[in-house]
């Protein structure tokens, strides 16, 4: 009941979709331009920087004030599994940015959402996180290749810190913890398979490209 709670308060925050809001006070639908996507870097593109970095800031917090909420719901509980919990909420968090109800489930893909829960996994994970992305994005300046990057990166670092006791979780809580970053990362880079598909054949847009370019 706890898991299907915490997925649950993740998925209200979920559906707060910034990028669509900002595009609807702006007199668009961001779903109908650029690449269709509800989400930080179409906002960037579509709107400019401005909304980007509006637009970023929302979907990261929503999914930090969801694993807020649930922490504190069930501060009570064995502490063991208050983690576990958390990914729970951030799952949820992301699955409503991703398929929101209200929307037709048209949504984003999941990324700045996904950064907002590197936030609450602590500072180990964000600094790896953080310098994967943006050395990816200064070396080639392809968002996509560096979102699908961090959450392949983000699978292996929490297995490697849960199984040097990093978590304090249990083996059963840490191995439902691993799964759902596994499910997490999989769904990511779905969501993605348009931009891999681009990546490979070399005309996937680069941030910050020039009309020129």
């Amino acid at each position: 009941m706890e898991r299907l709670i915490s997925l649950g308060i993740g998925y209200l925050f979920g559906i707060f979709q910034t990028a669509y809001i900002y595009g609807r006070m702006n007199g668009i639908d961001i779903r109908e331009h650029g690449s269709g996507n509800a989400g930080t870097t179409n906002a960037l593109r579509v709107l400019g920087k401005k909304a980007g970095i509006i637009v970023l800031l929302g979907d990261v917090a929503k999914t930090v004030l969801a694993v807020a909420a649930v922490r504190f719901l069930f501060r009570r509980q064995d502490a063991d599994w208050l983690p576990l919990l958390g990914m729970y909420a951030a799952s949820g968090a992301i699955l409503g940015h991703n398929f929101p109800v209200q929307l037709g489930f048209k949504g984003g893909k999941g990324i700045a959402c996904t950064a907002g829960l590197v936030l609450t996994l602590g500072p180990i994970v964000t600094a790896l996180e953080a310098a994967t992305f943006l050395l990816t994005i200064f070396l080639t300046r392809y968002v996509s290749l560096g979102s699908i990057l961090v959450v392949i990166e983000l699978v292996v670092v929490l297995v490697v810190l849960g199984q040097n006791g990093y978590y304090g979780m249990s083996q059963g809580h840490l191995m439902e913890f691993y799964a759902l970053s596994v499910l997490l990362a999989c769904m990511a880079i779905y969501r993605h398979r348009a931009n891999i598909v681009r990546l490979l054949h070399g005309t996937e847009s680069r941030i910050f490209q020039k009309k020129s370019e």
